[in-house]
C-alpha cells in the first residue's frame, strides 16, 4: 500500500502521495495541493523542492556522496576519460569500445565553426568578460543551426549533441584567443577530446605545440568532476528554459549565464581574487584564517566548506592530488599558489576548521590548477562550463523525452491591495 502524507489547514485534511527514490530519498507530491485546498507552498530558493524526477547524478551532501548513473566520482575520475563520462551522463550506461570510437568521431566532425561566427567575435571587445562572449558565441549557434530538434527522433536528438559537443571547446578557446591577441584556430583530428583543448587554447603561432600528460590528466579529471551536480542553479535554468521546448543550443545559453554568477560557477574565480587581495596585504595567511573566524569581521574565506557537502567534498580529495601533482611537474613559482598551500595547511589542521568540516572543496583545487596552467582567472568559470556542458545536454535531454510540464512557479504576492487610479494633475 502507497504511503500518504497528510496535510491540515483550516479544519479540513488534505492527503497526498509519496514517491521514494531509488536511494530512499522522500517527497510529497503535491501537484494537486493548489486546486484542492486553494493554497501553496512557500519556498525561497527551492530548497526544499523537489522540481523533478531525475536519473542522472545521486548526491548526498552529508554522506559525500556524488555518482554519476550509479558510479562513484571517484571511481570515474581515476578509471575513465572525459568523453566515456560524457556519454555515461548523456545516454546513461559506459560506451563499449566501438560506441567510444564512433561518439569520439562524430564529435571529430562537428568540430567546425562557420567561418561567419569569427565576425560575430570581433564585435566584442578585448575587455569583455569570456563568459558573456561564450553565452553569446552559443546563442549565436542558433542562427547557423536554426531548426529546432524533433526530440521523438534518436538520429536527430543524437547529431545536436554531437554538434554542440564539437563546436563548444572552439567557441570557449576562440573566447580565450581572443583575450590574448592570438589568431583563431582548429584543433588537431589526432588528438584526444581535452588535449585538443589545450591545444586549441593554448598554441602559439610560431612554437611546435607539445603539452605534459600530468597537465591533460588533471583537466581530464577537472572535467569529469564538474560534468554534472545534481539540480543546482544553472543546471535547474537549462531545464527551465528547455520546458518552454527552446532549444538545446538557447537553453545551454541560458545555463551559461547563471554559471557566471559568483556564488555559482564564479566561486574558483573568486578564490584566486581573494588569494591576490592576501598577497597584496603581505601574504600572512594566519592573519586570514583568524578574520575568517571573526564573526564581527567582513572577510569571507573562499573555497573552503560547501552549501550541499556538509563533510569533505568527495570531488576535492580527487582533485587535491592532481593540484599537488601538476605543480610538481610544472614547478611553478608563484608566490599566491604559496598562500594557497599555506591556507589549506592550515584549515586542515585548525580544529575550529575541522570541527565545522569547512575544508578545501573543489574550487579551491581548481583555482590552483587553472593558474598554475596559466589560464587567466576570468577563464576559470569557461573552464567549469566545459566540464558542465555533458550534464546540462542531459538533463535537457531528460526533462524533454519525459514530456515535463512548462516550470511555472508560484508566488505569494505582498503588493498593494486594490487601488483607485489617479489621473496625473491628482497625483
Amino acid at each position: 500500500m502507497s504511503k500518504t502524507a497528510t496535510l491540515e489547514f483550516d479544519g479540513k485534511k488534505y492527503e497526498f502521495p509519496v514517491t521514494k527514490g531509488t536511494e530512499d530519498e522522500i517527497g510529497v507530491d503535491i501537484k494537486q495541493l493548489r486546486g484542492e485546498a486553494g493554497i501553496i507552498t512557500l519556498d525561497p530558493g527551492f530548497k526544499n523542492t523537489g522540481s523533478c524526477e531525475s536519473a542522472i547524478t545521486f548526491l548526498d551532501g552529508e554522506k559525500g556522496i556524488l555518482r554519476y548513473r550509479g558510479y562513484a566520482i571517484e571511481d570515474l575520475a581515476e578509471k575513465a576519460d572525459f568523453l566515456e563520462v560524457v556519454y555515461l551522463l548523456i545516454f546513461g550506461e559506459l560506451p563499449n569500445k566501438q560506441q567510444l570510437e564512433k561518439f569520439t568521431t562524430d564529435i571529430k566532425e562537428q568540430s567546425h565553426v562557420d567561418e561567419e561566427m569569427k565576425k560575430i567575435l570581433d564585435g566584442f571587445p578585448k575587455s569583455a568578460h569570456p563568459m558573456g562572449v561564450l553565452s553569446s558565441l552559443t546563442s549565436a549557434l542558433i542562427a547557423f543551426n536554426p531548426s529546432s530538434v524533433d526530440v521523438s527522433s534518436e538520429e536527430e536528438m543524437y547529431k545536436a549533441i554531437v554538434k554542440i559537443l564539437g563546436k563548444f571547446p572552439v567557441l570557449a578557446a576562440w573566447t580565450l584567443r581572443k583575450k590574448n591577441s592570438l589568431p583563431l584556430n582548429y584543433g588537431d583530428e589526432s588528438l584526444g577530446y581535452v588535449e585538443n583543448l589545450h591545444k586549441m587554447m593554448f598554441e602559439k603561432p610560431n612554437k611546435t605545440y607539445s603539452v605534459d600528460k600530468t597537465v591533460i590528466d588533471a583537466l581530464d579529471k577537472l572535467l569529469i568532476l564538474h560534468a554534472d551536480h545534481e539540480q543546482n542553479c544553472s543546471t535547474s535554468t537549462v531545464r527551465m528554459v528547455g520546458s518552454s521546448h527552446a532549444g538545446l543550443f538557447a537553453s545551454l545559453s541560458a545555463g551559461i549565464s547563471a554559471l557566471w554568477g559568483p556564488l555559482h560557477g564564479g566561486a574558483n574565480q573568486a578564490v584566486i581574487e581573494m588569494l591576490e587581495k592576501i598577497k597584496e596585504d603581505g601574504g600572512d595567511t594566519h592573519k586570514f584564517m583568524q578574520k575568517a573566524k571573526d564573526k564581527e569581521d567582513p572577510f569571507r574565506l573562499m573555497g573552503f566548506g560547501h552549501r550541499v557537502y556538509k563533510n569533505f567534498d568527495p570531488r576535492a580529495k580527487i582533485i587535491k592530488k592532481s593540484a599537488d601533482e601538476v605543480l610538481s611537474q610544472l614547478g611553478v613559482e608563484d608566490p599566491v599558489l604559496d598562500i594557497a598551500k599555506g591556507l589549506e595547511k592550515e584549515a586542515l589542521e585548525d580544529d575550529y576548521f575541522v570541527k565545522r568540516k569547512l575544508y578545501p572543496n573543489v574550487d579551491f583545487y581548481s583555482g590552483i590548477i587553472y593558474r598554475a596552467l596559466g589560464i587567466p582567472v576570468e577563464m576559470f568559470t569557461v573552464m567549469f562550463a566545459l566540464g558542465r556542458l555533458p550534464g546540462w545536454i542531459a538533463q535537457w535531454r531528460e526533462m524533454r523525452l519525459k514530456k515535463e510540464p512548462i516550470g511555472r512557479p508560484r508566488q505569494i504576492y505582498i503588493g498593494e491591495n486594490h487601488r483607485d487610479f489617479k489621473p496625473l494633475g491628482n497625483r
